[in-house]
Formats: C-alpha cells, sequence, structure tokens
C-alpha cells in the first residue's frame, strides 16, 4: 500500500506523476531504468525494467527505501492472489486461443465499430447471438478453495462449466473462484462444485471480488 510514497524517493523523476499504464525512462543512481506504473494485481504500484546486472542493486534499494513500511520480497502465489482477488483474467486460466473476448467478460476491449481484422466476424456473431458459455465469479461455501479444473454443477448436478481459477483469499476470509459456464445456467442463482470429489455448495457472485480504494492523483 505505500508502493507509491517509497518509489518517489528512489528515482530522478517522480513515478507517482505517471498515470495507470503509462512508463517513463528515468535513472535509480544514474543507472537507467524504465519505470511503469502498471501490474497485474489490482493494485497500485510501479514495475521496474532493468539491466541484468544491475537487478541486484536496484533489488535492494528498494527493500531497503521500504523497510520502515514493511517492505518483503513476495512470490507469485502472492500475486496471483491479488490477480484472482481482482477477477482478472489471465492467459492460461480465463484466457487462450479457444476463448472469446465476448464469453471472457471482456467485450469493452473489443472494438468492432468501423474496424477490420483477424476475427472480427466470429466475434461480431458472438456478440449478435449471445456466447455459448460466461465467465462468472463463485463463493464456495466452507474453507476448502476450489482450484482449476473443478466441475461446476447445476443444483441438479449437472455438469455446466468448469473452474479456471480458485483458492484463498486471504484479503476477504474465504474461498473465492472464476469458472466459465453455459450461458443458459449464467443467471442461475446457486450451483456445487466437486472439490476433489466432494460436492460443496457455491453462490455466483459479481466481480471482482474486491476492489482497492482509488488511488489515482
Amino acid at each position: 500500500p505505500q508502493a507509491m510514497e517509497t518509489c518517489k524517493r528512489l528515482f530522478s523523476f517522480d513515478p507517482t506523476r505517471l498515470k495507470y499504464y503509462q512508463a517513463t525512462i528515468t535513472d535509480q543512481f544514474s543507472k537507467p531504468i524504465i519505470v511503469s506504473r502498471t501490474g497485474y494485481t489490482g493494485e497500485d504500484g510501479f514495475e521496474l525494467i532493468t539491466r541484468a546486472e544491475e537487478a541486484g542493486r536496484i533489488w535492494e534499494n528498494v527493500l531497503l527505501a521500504g523497510r520502515d513500511a514493511g517492505f518483503a520480497p513476495a512470490g507469485l502465489g502472492a500475486r496471483d492472489t491479488l490477480r484472482m482477488e481482482a477477477a482478472m483474467p489471465l492467459y492460461g486460466h480465463e484466457l487462450d486461443e479457444s476463448t472469446d473476448p465476448i464469453s471472457a467478460g471482456l467485450g469493452f476491449a473489443c472494438n468492432l465499430k468501423d474496424r477490420d481484422f483477424i476475427g472480427r466476424d466470429a466475434i461480431a456473431k458472438i456478440k449478435s447471438d449471445g456466447p455459448a458459455r460466461v465467465r462468472i465469479g463463485l463463493l464456495p461455501a466452507g474453507r476448502r478453495p476450489a482450484r482449476e479444473g473443478c466441475d461446476v454443477l447445476s443444483t441438479a448436478g449437472q455438469i455446466v462449466g468448469r473452474v479456471v481459477s480458485g483458492g484463498p483469499s486471504p484479503t476477504l476470509g474465504h474461498p473465492i473462484a472464476m469458472a466459465y459456464v453455459d450461458a443458459a445456467h449464467a443467471s442461475d442463482d446457486a450451483f456445487q462444485i466437486d472439490i476433489r470429489g466432494k460436492t460443496v455448495a457455491a453462490s455466483p457472485t459479481s466481480m471482482p471480488f474486491y476492489k482497492r480504494p482509488p488511488t489515482e492523483p
């Protein structure tokens, strides 16, 4: 949460002046570095691109600058947990070569008006006819997280979809999951999830599961 203020002290350029998804080339102790206000976690912060031989030194400088704020290294699992809480689709999970942007809930990022590109007509047809499956958010009951690949069932026990991302949510204190379900069941008010052979009730919920307070200037 204190990444913005901490990083201001590290560079000759004030990176908080960047808007989301902007980047700039600046320096860190007279060494060139690219600072971008990006990151696939739903949280605010920066990504740094530097020469390989400078990476270790800059890493140590970041940890030193954030020592009083409690900075500590975090791995992919922590980052992916934040990504799931923010309901951000990730390639290999919610996205792949067989998934269209309409089914994924990314129609806002696909401009079809007066544009021609490979796949445009196919996407336009899906948008017009409606997708065959839809990405939804689920809240499994209990404490056992539903992991990728778990079957999603209707209350009648029919398999209607599959979990593509799931795990515990430390922020919310209970498991969360994203799944693709048949469009005919996308509006169901209750589901079940097969978690390693045990059927667990699950409630549909809006996404994102968690949204941080705005911090953009």
